[in-house]
């Protein structure tokens, strides 16, 4: 179990709740935190290399921008989950992946530029892990925003 301290802490707020939009995001937030751009970078990579951090960026409306999105899901059995969930995140259109306790038990998101290309690349991915994708459209989008708050005391296993 690891303990965050205060700049972990600290840090992953900003980076949830108030990412600059700035030639130099980091300075800025560096500034903020009163500590060398430098030490943020540190302090970043190691809350990467520790998996507390999984990706930072943008996300974009991929239907404003013109691109087809479509949940998706399959059975796969649980000796091959990780080869599948790897093979599917190496797909340059897959933004994540994940698990469920359920009949269909690894989950992922699409984003291609038409749904031709969605379907193409799917097709591929069923005939390549021997799976079947359901895909399921969205038929209305509700944007939600998660932060989860980095008080004292929290631990992460």
């Amino acid at each position: 179990m690891m303990a965050l301290n205060s700049l972990d802490r600290d840090i992953l707020n900003l980076l949830q709740n108030e990412f600059p939009i700035s030639v130099r995001p980091y300075q800025k937030m560096a500034d903020t935190l009163g500590i060398d751009e430098e030490i943020l970078l540190e302090r970043i990579k190691h809350l990467k290399d520790s998996g507390i951090i999984r990706r930072i960026g943008g996300i974009m409306d991929s239907r404003s921008l013109g691109f087809y999105s479509v949940l998706c899901a399959g059975t796969v059995e649980e000796d091959r989950i990780d080869q599948v969930a790897q093979r599917i995140s190496a797909e340059p259109g897959v933004t994540h992946n994940y698990r469920r306790n359920h009949r269909l038990n690894l989950w992922f998101t699409l984003t291609a530029p038409t749904q031709d290309q969605a379907e193409i690349i799917l097709q591929n991915l069923e005939k390549e892990l021997g799976i079947t994708v359901h895909t399921m459209p969205a038929e209305r989008v509700y944007k939600i925003k998660l932060s989860l708050p980095m008080q004292e005391d929290y631990y992460v296993d």
